[in-house]
């Protein structure tokens, strides 16, 4: 071997020995990092550079799980996308800032980065004072977190359908949350107004109802701001019970007497959409019903078929309901929203009688002639069995539900097939192939 060559050799063993490989072997980690340990890997990454107490990524990239975090659990705990998104908002495209900002409830010192192509934000909290000296490090956090921004791009666009089935539940999740909130707050203020108006209470009597209400409203908000990351279903009697509950301090100033009749304790937990939709639809036909004159009572019930959540609401007075009112509207139009059917019987001096059908899942195509009736899973199986023949005992007692909820069914029948009694309705099904 020549001199040339062996001292060739001995430079090239120099500089492989003053490969950083510390920092490559983070990279690694880094790129192949799945999504659920992106943060902690991204914070073993910038930790011998810039150390910190806690480092969170907020992404809109991840719907369902927006925030990914590591380090201190008193901050990684409490820290919330408001005060994220506000302070996103603050940052300039991928100039690092230095400052103090409320996070996990204090103020603190932060280091916050942008990821201007997807908006993703980087902070990490109290971390060590730098200065001139140490601006490679800062350039290496911003190229580590350049790395980490990119990759939660590229694992979301290629995640399995369970991952993206997974987020896009979560969003809807928090869009229901957030509704339920605002329905809160609303039944919260018609409650007060009532007390406030009642002239059966002295002033004494309305301070401490008004203080008693606002008390465990405050307490039920902050329940209900802490499930909005949670996916849930709710059990069909619980989901009944939370509307009992949501609507007694309302009849309680109304003077208006409420039947519930509850549901089944067995029956299919209801999905989370279904639960707080069913609760908003109630109240507001409580409170169209007891606008009315001469109304002293009124009675709801739920009931449940396996494949359906089946609401009855009627009240004693005059007939009065009008179906065309503008409330009554938007509540068809929020039952029309999960594919349901709301009807409404109004019947001069007697009163009036409100039906609700509300689907536990997603209508299933039907096929063949009957698919232009329009007619759900258990309303199909209902006619079939009228169409063999059944009375309604033997067909509640098939399908293993109640006679009532059969005359349910066998009324929607009526409407969607258009016609006027069980002869023409078996006669209409033979006619389409149903035996």
């Amino acid at each position: 071997m020549s001199a040339v060559t062996s001292q060739s050799l001995k430079k090239s063993s120099a500089s492989l020995l003053e490969v950083p490989w510390p920092l490559l072997r983070a990279v690694e980690a880094l790129a192949d990092a799945p999504l659920s340990q992106i943060a902690e890997r991204l914070r073993d990454a910038t930790f011998p550079y810039v150390r910190s107490s806690a480092l969170v990524i907020f992404t809109e990239d991840c719907t369902g799980r927006p925030q990914k975090k590591a380090g201190d659990e008193e901050i990684i705990a409490r820290v919330s996308i408001a005060e994220l998104d506000a302070l996103r908002a603050t940052l300039s495209e991928e100039e690092p800032w230095f400052g103090e900002a409320e996070i996990a409830g204090p103020l603190r010192p932060v280091l916050a980065l942008k990821h201007a192509p997807s908006q993703a934000l980087l902070v990490l909290t109290d971390p060590q004072p730098f200065g001139q000296e140490d601006e490679a490090g800062l350039d290496l956090v911003r190229y580590l977190w350049g790395i980490a921004a990119r990759r939660i791009r590229e694992k979301v666009a290629d995640a399995p359908p369970s991952y993206l089935l997974e987020s896009r539940a979560a969003s809807a999740e928090r869009v229901r949350v957030t509704a339920e909130l605002t329905d809160l707050h609303s039944t919260t203020l018609e409650t007060l107004l009532a007390a406030l108006h009642s002239s059966a209470l002295d002033d004494a009597a309305v301070r401490a109802a008004v203080t008693d209400l606002t008390a465990k409203a405050l307490v039920r908000l902050r329940t209900l701001s802490d499930r909005t990351n949670d996916l849930v279903k709710e059990p069909v009697a619980t989901a009944f019970e939370r509307l009992r509950e949501d609507l007694r301090p309302l009849t309680r100033f109304s003077g208006i007497e409420v039947e519930f009749i509850e549901p089944p304790r067995n029956g299919r937990d209801l999905p989370g959409e279904v639960a707080h939709a069913a609760r908003a639809i109630v109240r507001g036909l409580l409170l169209a019903m007891i606008e009315q004159p001469e109304v002293s009572r009124v009675r709801t019930q739920w009931d449940c078929d396996g494949e359906n959540l089946l609401i009855n609401v009627r009240d004693d007075g005059r007939g009065a309901l009008a179906p065309d009112a503008p409330n009554i509207i938007r509540l068809d139009r929020r039952v029309q929203a999960l594919a349901g059917h709301l009807q409404i019987e109004v019947m001069p001096n007697w009163g009036a009688d409100v039906f609700v059908t509300l689907p536990l899942d997603p209508p299933a195509p039907l096929a063949g002639d009957v698919a232009g009736w329009n007619l759900g899973g258990r309303e199909l199986e209902v006619l079939q069995h009228l169409a063999a023949g059944q009375r309604n005992r033997t067909i509640a007692s098939t399908l293993g539900i109640s006679e009532n909820t059969v005359k349910f069914h066998v009324r929607n029948l009526f409407r969607k097939l258009d016609v006027g009694s069980r002869t023409e309705a078996i006669a209409l099904a033979h006619s389409h192939g149903l035996r």
